[in-house]
């Protein structure tokens, strides 16, 4: 254990595909749609105040697995899980290590909570963990060890498996949920009034929940996040981006969460928070 404080736990928006490696329009400001976002990653490093010995990165871009599964390579691969992109947006290279004594104990943490989890020892970094971290830790230095969702994507099961691996937050690892806050594919790039009102509704509840007091108020309030009347027309066609919050949560402990970014694409808003 660590003679420095614990970790925070962090819920990043990791944005649209390749998007830093992109040329998007300018608004007449002379800002692109996903220069905020940029920011913030390239800031986060700095928020957080010193390095870990480890991330642990929980990505809504996997999450077909039946329990949760620890990467384990020593020297993860590139996994390009995006399309029809530009070529030279498949020749992006992270070379960050892994870290299998790290996934050993988070397994180790997993089984003391009655969680059944798996390894791999093949899969590469998808592009929820290398977009935002090739801003976070551009020079690759900080190892990396991914973690899947489950696929029952559910609420309760994530705030289980956050809860069992909350100590590694004392052990000098960060623990980081890639995803998003507003995920609605087919409308993401429309501007629709209505829809924008509903998002914005959304944003808003949520980052009340995150920000309750009382940690077993923040898991009430998640677990029941689809009984919003706004939160499903903010993930189409299914929720995996938002589920490492419920990860991130469960990870809290105590701690309280705050939003300490947001922002929005087309009037509809997403978040990043911090627990601790």
């Amino acid at each position: 254990m660590s003679d420095r404080s614990r970790f925070p736990v962090i819920f990043i928006p990791h944005g649209g595909g390749p998007w830093p490696f992109m040329d998007f329009p300018k608004s007449a400001e002379g800002k692109g749609p996903w220069d905020d976002l940029g920011a913030f990653l390239k800031g986060l490093d700095g928020e957080i105040g010193r390095r870990p010995k480890a991330v642990l990165v929980i990505s809504g871009h996997w999450e077909k697995e039946p329990v949760p599964t620890l990467s384990t390579a020593a020297q993860p691969g590139m996994l390009y899980d995006y399309y029809n992109f530009p070529p030279h947006t498949y020749e992006l290279s992270y070379p960050a290590k892994g870290d299998p004594t790290i996934a050993a104990r988070a397994r180790a943490l997993l089984a003391e909570a009655g969680i059944e989890s798996g390894q791999d020892a093949a899969r590469g970094f998808d592009h929820g963990v290398f977009i935002p971290f090739m801003l976070i830790y551009p020079d690759a230095d900080v190892p990396i060890v991914m973690m899947s969702l489950k696929n029952t994507l559910d609420a309760e099961s994530h705030l289980a498996i956050g809860r069992a691996l909350e100590p590694l937050r004392d052990e000098d690892v960060l623990i980081v949920a890639s995803g998003m806050t507003y995920h609605n594919m087919p409308m993401f790039r429309k501007a629709d009034a209505g829809h924008v009102a509903e998002a914005v509704r959304f944003d808003d509840w949520l980052g009340d929940a995150v920000e309750a007091p009382d940690a077993d108020e923040r898991a009430a309030l998640l677990s029941s996040w689809d009984s919003n009347p706004d939160a499903l027309a903010c993930h189409v066609p299914d929720h995996d981006h938002l589920v490492p919050l419920f990860v991130a949560a469960g990870a809290a402990g105590a701690d309280q969460g705050r939003r300490i970014f947001t922002t929005d694409y087309l009037g509809k808003p997403y978040s990043g928070y911090r627990f601790g």
